[in-house]
């Protein structure tokens, strides 16, 4: 079964690349750009692996990350956060509300491709 993942990233150019990229390694795509959107189609699409930008429009993405945990149904939904925020007090932030990992931006497709397939047990 195809693997779905759900980009939620407002940057035109890091969703082109990121939605490239993932539907190339065969990953069913959804793109999202606020974090509003991004809880809708968490419920609707149920991605397996949500790319989650911090920095998003409407909701940010720390907020959006806690309230997936919150709900028991999405528990196994894998969560790699993308943001320009490297400082540790943010990662520390991201993963303590339930981010599986933590990439900083700019980041390389290869060390982001690493990552995916390693939460989705595909490597």
């Amino acid at each position: 079964m195809t693997k779905k993942v759900l980009i939620a990233d407002d940057e035109p150019n890091i969703v082109i690349s990121l939605e490239f990229l993932m539907e190339h390694c065969g990953y069913e795509v959804r793109v999202v750009h606020n974090g509003n959107e991004a809880l809708q189609q968490v419920e609707t699409f149920k991605p397996d692996l949500i790319l989650l930008d911090v920095m998003l429009p409407l909701r940010n993405g720390f907020d959006v990350c806690r309230k997936i945990r919150e709900n028991i149904a999405f528990q196994a939904t894998k969560i790699i956060m993308l943001t320009a925020k490297g400082r540790d007090i943010e990662v520390a932030k991201g993963l303590a509300l339930g981010a599986d990992a933590y990439v900083t931006k700019p980041f390389g497709t290869k060390e982001l491709l690493e990552q995916v397939r390693k939460l989705l047990d595909e490597e």
